[in-house]
């Protein structure tokens, strides 16, 4: 009689940055895209406030007139034909992510509502089988922010987890993603 052994399916190896190191896109404005260039670095830490070195953020998002570069997207405007809208980043030995994109335009949203400008993001890294989504919203877009549908959901309290700091007279923003403990990113339920 042949015993039967489960393999360990309930993790992500250490090899995953190694099969996706490759895919990395960090500048997703690299093209003749138009709008303002900007740049978000952050940290993803763990419950501890350790960094996570083997993260991978993969984002989404609309380019400066706020169309997606989908075949979905039908809006009457501007297509930006230099702008991809997406990329995958991962963070460096000290979890640390950096990537310059075009900053997005304010997109639909449910019930004809318009959403304020954003960045989807997806989180991967081992010990997690389904990966997290997220957001990014702007500080400097306090009005759209507070008018956002979505932001609207989530208690007050809560809702700077998602919002990235502009530094003072730069185009660069700061956003940390913590999986846990009292300054946990909001995660949506996909």
């Amino acid at each position: 009689m042949v015993k039967l052994t489960p393999t360990p399916s309930q993790t992500v190896g250490p090899f995953f940055a190694l099969g996706l190191t490759w895919l990395d896109t960090v500048d997703l404005a690299a093209g003749a895209a138009a709008g303002e260039r900007i740049v978000i670095t952050g940290r993803v830490l763990d419950a501890d406030g350790a960094p996570i070195p083997d993260a991978m953020l993969e984002v989404w998002q609309a380019d400066a007139h706020g169309r997606y570069a989908h075949a979905e997207d039908t809006q009457d405007k501007p297509k930006d034909k230099g702008f991809a809208g997406f990329g995958r980043i991962a963070t460096n030995k000290d979890g640390v992510f950096r990537f310059t994109t075009i900053k997005p335009g304010a997109v639909p949203g449910p019930g004809n509502s318009l959403q304020a400008p954003h960045i989807v993001v997806a989180l991967f890294m081992r010990g997690m089988l389904r990966h997290l989504y997220t957001r990014i919203y702007f500080s400097d877009e306090a009005s759209a922010n507070d008018a956002d549908p979505v932001l609207a959901l989530i208690e007050e309290a809560r809702r700077a987890t998602l919002v990235a700091t502009r530094a003072d007279g730069a185009a660069e923003y700061r956003w940390d993603i913590a999986m846990r403990g009292d300054a946990e990113t909001v995660f949506f339920d996909c």
